[in-house]
């Protein structure tokens, strides 16, 4: 066995699945919107790892910009004052909706998740928070608990609580069998409201929804429904928390998911594309409303490596190309060809039961029958009804592509600066994969 792999399999623990038999691609280098293992071969990478290499891999102006930072110094405490910290707090305050305006930096998505969970909850003197079912929001406790993914069920008897959830918005699988993208909407905002007050709306100190859906299955957000959501928030006094780890800096083609609907959250989280995954890096971004309520009086926040020097020079930097190369705009366009491109597909494969897409978020679902919308591989499949999943996936992979698989979705959201020529590319792979989950339609 190559030594890298041995070591890899004898002495580290690998996320989310069991630890023997385990076949990781052992990357060597990676550039532009291409992975390379140890052999040589090449796989396109069609989801950006997790949805966080918005820039694309090895851009050297992300070394230069760290190596520039560590030459004068690499890490202080986090009471200390640096010229990246403070520029990039500046920054996010442009680029964020309404009145955001002060960031608190954390390694990650999760962290960013458990402050803003822990701030709403000092801020308002309330204690339920509530999610949707259909969300993830990292793998901490708090974040874990607040999201409904099932990979939390291995801690359920001891999760965190006070966590409350409640419907999404999903009209190909509507709860309320409605006719409508816009009714399906209604209905779930309704349900929303009939929860807030059965739960008391003194005791809830907010509501934690993601930008724009992501790992869940790219749930998109009816028109109206955010609009509700924070039009609620404000009636019963209650914060509206978005999460943007995977849907911020240019994904849905907007630089946040909820600049697609015109609303401001009280706290927003995001991490991922913030520093495009070269270093970890999360920030909670909260409004000055919030912010100056702990003017005269400690907030009750803090993390050793908080607003670290190198990872915010990172983020400056890929903040930079971004917005130098357009790549929000890059995202919208492409975004658009993949949707058509997709249409054309679904006459191919008759397994495409719904394609849902925001830019370069989207996943294509599966299923055996269009009418009865049995899926191809059921949500939270055991081991052993995986076999269709498991073996579309290794089509992808033998075929030289990374992509996110999981159940009845495949997904698709490559770099925002991808060619059309590798999304071309990454769509005639796929189809390649789904004509196996087209041998089980009826």
């Amino acid at each position: 066995m190559d030594t890298t792999l041995k070591n890899n399999l004898e002495y580290t623990l690998f996320s989310w699945g069991k630890q023997a038999g385990l076949n990781p691609i052992n990357a060597v280098k990676a550039k532009g919107s291409y992975v390379f293992d140890k052999d040589g071969k090449e796989y396109l990478d069609f989801s950006s790892q997790l949805m966080n290499v918005n820039i694309g891999h090895g851009d050297q102006r992300i070394t230069e910009a760290v190596t520039k930072q560590m030459k004068d110094f690499a890490y202080v405490y986090p009471g200390m004052a640096t010229d990246v910290r403070g520029l990039l707090g500046k920054k996010l305050a442009e680029i964020t909706p309404g009145n955001l305006t002060k960031s608190f930096f954390t390694l990650g998505g999760a962290e960013a998740v458990e402050n803003a969970i822990k701030l709403s909850r000092i801020y308002t003197k309330r204690h339920k928070i509530i999610g949707h079912y259909r969300s993830y929001h990292g793998a901490t406790y708090a974040a874990m608990a607040v999201g409904g993914d099932p990979r939390k069920f291995a801690i359920d008897s001891q999760g965190a609580g006070n966590f409350v959830h409640v419907e999404n918005p999903y009209f190909y699988r509507c709860p309320w069998n409605s006719t409508s993208f816009e009714e399906c909407g209604e209905r779930a905002f309704a349900n929303l409201e009939r929860i807030v007050k059965f739960e008391n709306p003194d005791a809830i100190a907010a509501i934690l929804l993601e930008g724009e859906s992501g790992s869940s299955g790219c749930i998109k957000y009816p028109p109206m429904y955010l609009a509700k959501v924070r039009a609620l928030c404000d009636q019963y006094g209650i914060l509206l928390i978005i999460d943007e780890t995977m849907s911020g800096f240019g994904r849905t083609g907007k630089m946040f998911g909820v600049d697609h609907h015109n609303v401001t959250p009280d706290i927003m989280c995001m991490a991922k594309g913030l520093t495009s995954g070269y270093l970890p890096l999360g920030a909670m971004t909260i409004t000055d409303t919030i912010a100056a309520a702990f003017n005269d009086k400690p907030m009750a926040l803090g993390l050793t490596y908080s607003a670290h020097a190198v990872s915010c020079a990172a983020a400056l930097e890929n903040l930079k190309i971004i917005e130098e190369e357009s790549l929000v705009e890059k995202a919208e366009k492409m975004g658009i060809y993949i949707e058509e491109q997709v249409e054309k597909l679904k006459e191919k494969h008759p397994s495409i039961g719904d394609f849902r897409n925001t830019g370069l978020l989207g996943c294509i679902e599966l299923v055996k029958n269009r009418e009865t919308k049995e899926p191809i591989t059921p949500w939270n499949a055991p081991a052993d009804q995986m076999q269709i999943t498991n073996e579309m996936a290794k089509k992808i992979r033998d075929l030289g592509m990374f992509t996110f698989v999981r159940w009845n979705w495949i997904f698709i959201a490559p770099p925002l600066n991808v060619s059309k020529e590798d999304v071309d590319k990454g769509l005639n792979i796929i189809s390649e994969a789904i004509l196996i989950a087209d041998k089980h339609f009826y």
